[in-house]
């Protein structure tokens, strides 16, 4: 068995159903061999979707998702997908082909230091040095991207190590041909040697092992009775909820369940969006930094003070401040909290409600006040959406993708003014159903967690909501959904520029360069590619639009509506840096 086999036995051992790659002669065997295993095969048109496809994979079911690129340009084609899993706290593991491990460092084709490369993009980078290395190796990579704080492994692959043992010893032959000097023949020696310690353990009857359960951060009965102590004092608090929350799939029914005991009225972010449906009473939406700035107890739980919450300056300086993360430096991060929790946020928060009494607490006034302001911001959203604009009013277009999606639909936003646009009024129906890049703004994730997602949940109706920008990234893949067969349906905002940038550039420095697009026929790339292209270009024929484009995808076809948008003042002001 060669060692790409061996990998993909590993691979299925682990609940691994999706392998995603873009081919090399570096990394062939595990794609043959994770074949052979019935692991399914998606192959890419970038390194980087593949690797937005297995982040994508990770968040979604919590099993590290996968990928595999060729040495060299395959591994550095992946660097700005890893490093977004890593800030995400995704778990994935990335399998990069490498050059023979005799020629490392001898000018062979795509060598590059590619341990150093990543050691401050992954939670572990290591090398396999012999075949029987591998299964201990690929374990524990999978033990190391699930454990603690979730995040990214790299296990670079050297091709020696992938091949048949024969063939791999025929190929060390041709180095050499028949020693006459001395030199030679310590050559040959040398390689003989270095040979037979690739393969010494090659013959050992090792079998992939279970997958290993990964405790949970223990919980403090301590810390449970004090955040009771001061929400039995608190007139006015709010809970935000972060990404974090949703790192236990298993458990996304008991938190929603445990929130809504809690009774705590509540902003969700990132991929806790849809944690409590689309409509809740205590689910806020609006006027979150209004809301932090009044409270007298705030409970920050699977995220960060950082740039969302403009680092920190965003909370009531008086308040009690509680934060819950995996991440002890995320804690205490540009703000010292009044009572720390290192945890896993969802586990803490079920415990809480189960300790916390049946009998919900006093917050009607404040709750009240809270609901007038959403009922106020909603008045808002619609003036805008009722002006006139160049083609369609975003707003417009975005309240009616609410409408026409499906109660199990998955979100994924790329881009920047259009979809932050779409994150006010695209309401997630249903949890684990919101994807966006996380706190690296990462663009050019929009196919592979589209890809990924329709994997995951076939029976979902996947919207890809993409700025005209963010899709130059990515509009290759419809080539991908085409070939694969994944019935996406994707949106383009096409404003004809990278509007987030534009509003604030022109308003402070009086100039438009690199900022200006044009209205491309991004529908025609989408047919050139085999897919169905819609063009969208007026307000009339929205709902028929995108009722043509849920008809196709459910027959089959990745859709691509390119829909022409004007300019609105909605966001101004609103860009972060």
């Amino acid at each position: 068995m060669d060692g790409g086999e061996v990998i993909a036995q590993v691979l299925k051992k682990q609940d691994v159903r999706f392998l995603f790659t873009l081919s090399g002669g570096h990394i062939s065997p595990i794609l043959v061999g994770a074949k052979k295993q019935g692991i399914r095969i998606i192959d890419v048109r970038q390194e980087s979707t593949a690797v937005f496809a297995a982040d994508a994979v990770g968040r979604l079911t919590g099993v590290p998702g996968v990928a595999a690129v060729t040495a060299g340009p395959g591994v550095t084609n992946s660097v700005t997908a890893i490093k977004n899993a890593q800030m995400a706290h995704t778990p994935l593991i990335l399998l990069g082909g490498a050059t023979a491990t005799i020629l490392k460092g001898r000018g062979a084709l795509q060598d590059i230091e590619q341990i150093k490369l990543f050691k401050t993009l992954v939670k572990w980078a290591t090398t396999i040095k012999q075949y029987c290395d591998i299964i201990p190796v690929i374990e524990e990579a999978f033990d190391v991207a699930k454990s603690g704080i979730p995040g990214p492994v790299f296990v670079e692959c050297p091709i020696d190590l992938l091949y048949d043992e024969t063939l791999v010893r025929k190929w060390y032959g041709t180095f050499t041909g028949d020693a006459k000097t001395s030199d030679e023949k310590a050559i040959n020696l040398y390689l003989r040697t270095h040979i037979d310690t690739l393969f010494a353990c090659s013959n050992n009857n090792m079998k992939p092992s279970d997958p290993k359960a990964i405790i949970p951060f223990s919980i403090d009965q301590e810390k449970i009775s004090q955040t009771i102590s001061y929400l039995k004092t608190s007139k006015s608090p709010i809970l935000v909820l972060g990404s974090q929350v949703m790192f236990r799939t298993e458990e996304v029914n008991n938190i929603a369940y445990a929130v809504e005991k809690l009774s705590i009225p509540v902003y969700l972010t990132g991929m806790a969006r849809g944690l409590l449906g689309d409509i809740n009473p205590i689910n806020l939406r609006h006027k979150r930094s209004v809301a932090l700035k009044e409270a007298d107890l705030i409970i920050l739980a699977g995220m960060e003070l950082d740039f969302r919450l403009n680092y920190g300056r965003a909370i009531n300086p008086k308040a009690v401040f509680i934060s819950i993360n995996r991440s002890e430096t995320a804690i205490k991060k540009n703000r010292k909290p009044t009572l720390d929790i290192q945890a896993d946020p969802s586990t803490f928060l079920v415990a809480l409600s189960k300790n916390c009494s049946s009998k919900k607490m006093d917050w009607n006034d404040w709750v009240n006040k809270l609901h007038s302001r959403e009922v106020e911001r909603e008045k808002q959203i619609q003036k805008f959406a009722d002006l006139k604009t160049e083609y369609i009013n975003p707003l417009i277009l975005c309240k009616e993708i609410n409408k026409a999606q499906d109660t199990d639909s998955i979100i994924i936003g790329d881009g920047g003014d259009f979809v932050a646009t779409a994150s006010y009024i695209v309401k997630p129906k249903t949890p684990l159903s919101w994807l966006d890049p996380g706190p690296y703004g990462t663009l050019g994730v929009g196919a592979g967690f589209a890809l990924a997602a329709k994997l995951v949940r076939p029976e979902s109706e996947v919207w890809l909501i993409y700025g005209d920008g963010a899709a130059g990234y990515s509009i290759v893949e419809f080539d991908t959904f085409v070939r694969h067969n994944i019935p996406i349906i994707a949106v383009i905002g096409n404003d004809a520029g990278w509007t987030q940038i534009y509003r604030e550039q022109v308003d402070y420095l009086k100039d438009d360069v690199a900022t200006v697009l044009t209205y491309n026929d991004y529908h025609i790339v989408a047919n050139g590619y085999g897919g169905k292209g819609l063009l969208l270009n007026n307000s009339e024929n929205i709902k028929e639009i995108l009722n043509n484009a849920k008809a196709l995808a459910k027959k089959g076809s990745p859709v691509l509506i390119n829909a022409l948008i004007g300019k609105t003042d909605f966001r101004k002001g609103s860009i972060s840096m």
